[in-house]
């Protein structure tokens, strides 16, 4: 058949599809649930921070195949009519439980526990571990970038080096929600209401015949929001002729935002700029820097006292350049009212239904360790606080969600709430997941 364009129904694994023709026929079609975990944090992450919930629940409430869909599936020669007619009709009418957005959790811990009819549950399990896998990559990768910066703002600057556009503009989202301050992707900022924030390019200096004539011909257009970028040529010339730029906006009743710094020694150059800016009695103008910078290397610079008063972070982070990818999972743990488990090697599942504990030290209010249980066990201790609470009945959300600024915020909060030991850049230590006895204990009823 001709190209055209699928719907969200057809991102999926062809496994599924086939399952879905096998569990059919044989009539295998009882309720299960499914289990969202990652097996093992990344290097060099003593948590990840939960991200993508918002994109799940749209998808699962939209779900459904258009009649383009079907006759792709029908010309593949793969699937009876069967399969299709039921999928003609196909929607989700599960239920979810999960965490809240913006929670940081551990290996082994289930963030997102679906409930449906299994076909309904297997169908969602590409696109699920899709969003939550990148999202909160991404979301973390940010959280450590602001840890780094030190009370220095870190802005998006991404989009042109993600790994395709869903992906830049959920970074912006994400690094958004883990603490940066905005983002130079305008379709994010207008898609999910984020600040906008952006400078120049080294090509709208090298169209005129000057710097200094750039540098004026900018401020004219933007008198109050300008940040002028101050390497192209010679960085020292730069920032003179941004000072000249700055004390004519003085004199018309305007002020220079600030001056960035895309290249070279990021700590020489914000040390020399910074030294003549005030010399011209500029303390005002902040210096921005960016060009290929990371946690690791924004580290360095605010560490050692560079006078760095915002960063622009792209590529690194807008690809978890250092961790790209996590051990996400997603199975069955309960099928027609019965725990089910796997015990392959390194790859062995818990069963049933859970729920996640957290449990904090009542003094400082750190987060001590986390419990997993059964989803119906009491709580194990009085303080513990649940996690996973429901989100979806019946294929319809069970609420609204909290706004991203509410989201922005709990992240906020819950990374004061993590020991230093387990937010540190390298190495760092990771938090005690304990497994409740029901659990570990439990066999298949045929052995």
């Amino acid at each position: 058949m001709s190209r055209f364009a699928p719907s969200n129904a057809l991102f999926t694994d062809l496994y599924q599809l086939t399952m879905a023709q096998a569990y059919l026929r044989s009539g295998q079609t009882d309720e299960a649930t499914f289990s969202l975990f990652v097996r093992n944090l990344p290097p060099d992450r003593g948590y990840l921070l939960f991200a993508g919930l918002e994109d799940v629940l749209s998808f699962l409430e939209d779900l459904g195949f258009t009649k383009d869909d079907l006759d792709y599936l029908r010309s593949t020669g793969q699937f009876g009519d069967d399969l299709i007619e039921y999928l003609s009709g196909f929607r989700f009418t599960g239920s979810v439980r999960a965490m809240d957005e913006g929670t940081p959790f551990f290996a082994g811990e289930p963030v997102i526990e679906v409930t449906a009819p299994v076909i309904e549950g297997q169908i969602v399990e590409t696109f699920l571990i899709n969003q939550v896998n990148m999202q909160s990559l991404f979301a973390t990768k940010a959280s450590r970038v602001v840890r780094a910066a030190i009370g220095a703002g870190v802005a998006d600057f991404a989009a042109r080096r993600t790994h395709g556009t869903d992906a830049g503009n959920k970074f912006a989202r994400a690094s958004y929600i883990g603490g940066f301050v905005g983002t130079s992707n305008v379709g994010a900022g207008a898609m999910y209401g984020i600040p906008t924030i952006g400078t120049m390019a080294h090509s709208f200096i090298t169209s005129f015949d000057s710097e200094l004539a750039a540098f004026r011909a900018y401020a004219a257009a933007f008198p109050n929001t300008t940040t002028l970028l101050v390497d192209t040529y010679d960085t020292a010339k730069g920032v003179d002729a941004a000072i000249t730029v700055a004390h004519e906006l003085e004199a018309a009743g305007h002020r220079l935002v600030g001056i960035r710094l895309d290249s070279g020694d990021l700590d020489v150059t914000s040390r020399m700029a910074r030294k003549m800016l005030d010399e011209a009695s500029l303390p005002y103008v902040q210096i921005v820097a960016s060009g290929g910078l990371d946690e690791f290397s924004i580290e360095t610079l605010a560490s050692g006292g560079s006078p760095v008063d915002a960063y622009g972070v792209g590529t690194k982070a807008g690809v978890s350049a250092d961790a790209p990818w996590s051990d996400a999972a997603y199975k069955q743990v309960t099928y027609a009212g019965q725990p089910v488990a796997k015990f392959s090697p390194g790859k062995s599942t818990l069963p049933g239904p859970k729920q996640v504990w957290r449990c904090h030290d009542e003094g400082d209010g750190k987060v001590l360790h986390d419990h997993l249980t059964s989803a119906d066990a009491p709580a194990p201790d009085p303080l513990a606080v649940p996690l996973l609470r429901d989100v979806m009945r019946n294929g319809k959300r069970a609420g609204e969600l909290p706004s991203i600024e509410s989201v922005r915020e709990k992240v906020r909060s819950e990374m004061e709430q993590l020991p230093d030991s387990v937010r540190a850049l390298s190495d760092p230590a990771t938090v005690e997941v304990l497994l409740a006895d029901e659990l570990t204990e439990w066999t298949p009823a045929d052995e």
